[in-house]
């Protein structure tokens, strides 16, 4: 299967999840994020994410969504290439675009077994935490690799380009 074959509408990626879900001891492993400026950190945390679980499914912020959270000069890559440059990794088996700011609507229809997030974020909030503990699933937090993240990367190309 192709990057591309593995991006699929939320309608899809429901209609896969409830499948998986019937076949005994598959574990669902959903994460999400903007995936902006694909790095090494990016990497690592989404094979760490993958080890977790039998499939992992990932949530990619749209463009519209990502200019709700981090602000009207992102994101630098627009989010077909986002998802694809997510999708061609092989520890990732589906990416669903979403169009919201928090991923809750997906989660609740993703139902993973296991929720992952950065371990920048406490766990009293993270989004979808408490429905994905309800149906029995865990939650788990994975530690980020240090001096790596999209923001970081964006200013030392410009502190490169200015002559700093």
């Amino acid at each position: 299967m192709n990057a591309r074959e593995k991006i699929r509408s939320v309608k899809e990626i429901k209609g896969l999840c409830d499948a998986l879900r019937e076949e005994p001891g598959v574990r669902i492993v959903f994460t999400n994020g903007c995936f902006d400026l694909m790095h090494v950190g990016h990497v690592r945390y989404l094979e760490e994410a993958r080890c977790l679980g039998d499939w992992l499914v990932v949530g990619v912020n749209t463009d519209a969504s990502v200019r709700q959270i981090k602000g009207s000069q992102r994101p630098i890559v627009g989010e077909w290439e986002r998802c694809e440059v997510v999708a061609a990794l092989h520890c990732v088996d589906y990416v669903v675009p979403f169009d919201a700011p928090d991923p809750l609507p997906l989660i609740r229809m993703v139902r993973p077994h296991v929720l992952v997030k950065g371990a920048d974020w406490l766990p009293d909030r993270i989004i979808g935490a408490d429905e994905v503990r309800a149906q029995g699933g865990t939650v788990a937090r994975i530690a980020l690799t240090p001096g790596m993240s999209t923001t970081l990367l964006i200013e030392r190309i410009v502190a490169r380009l200015a002559g700093k």
